[in-house]
């Protein structure tokens, strides 16, 4: 990977930590209290992201606060989201980079990690490496527990194993 400065600048930007997120509903939220200004948080949405769940504020988020253009950098956007929630922000992120958004995230979800056209990398103890979808540890991880979960909780909850 090599950053570089082209003639090109994105129009918007977020960098979201799902660990952080309740902080910036806060501060949304403090802000709009102060008079001047349209709302801040019609950009989100319209409704209060305290009044909804984690993992509906963080789609209200990437719904109605990313747009065309924009370069968004996630650490772990699945924190908040149920394999179904993470397949609406597939959607969405694909979404995005066909309205020419560019993405940098950090995921351990397979649903994520399956972003068409996606170039992953896996950041080690070796450094990084360029990998394919299904040589990523998460990817089999998650596919051998599926196709024999009765083996793998056998073998972490008995205590002979």
């Amino acid at each position: 990977m090599r950053l570089g400065k082209g003639p090109f600048k994105p129009r918007t930007g977020f960098f979201l930590r799902a660990e952080t997120f309740y902080n910036v509903a806060s501060e949304i939220e403090r802000l709009d209290a102060e008079p001047g200004g349209p709302p801040i948080i019609d950009s989100y949405g319209g409704r209060s992201l305290h009044d909804q769940s984690h993992g509906e504020s963080f789609l209200a988020l990437v719904k109605h606060r990313f747009g065309p253009k924009g370069l968004y950098i996630l650490d772990e956007p699945e924190a908040a989201l149920s394999p179904a929630r993470q397949l609406v922000l597939l959607v969405r992120l694909s979404e995005l980079v066909n309205q020419g958004s560019q993405l940098i995230i950090a995921t351990h979800a397979p649903i994520v990690l399956a972003l068409p056209g996606a170039r992953i990398y896996r950041l080690d103890q070796d450094g990084i490496a360029q990998v394919a979808y299904d040589d990523t540890d998460m990817v089999n991880t998650t596919r051998d527990f599926l196709n024999d979960r009765k083996r793998y909780v056998d073998r972490l909850l008995t205590p002979d194993k």
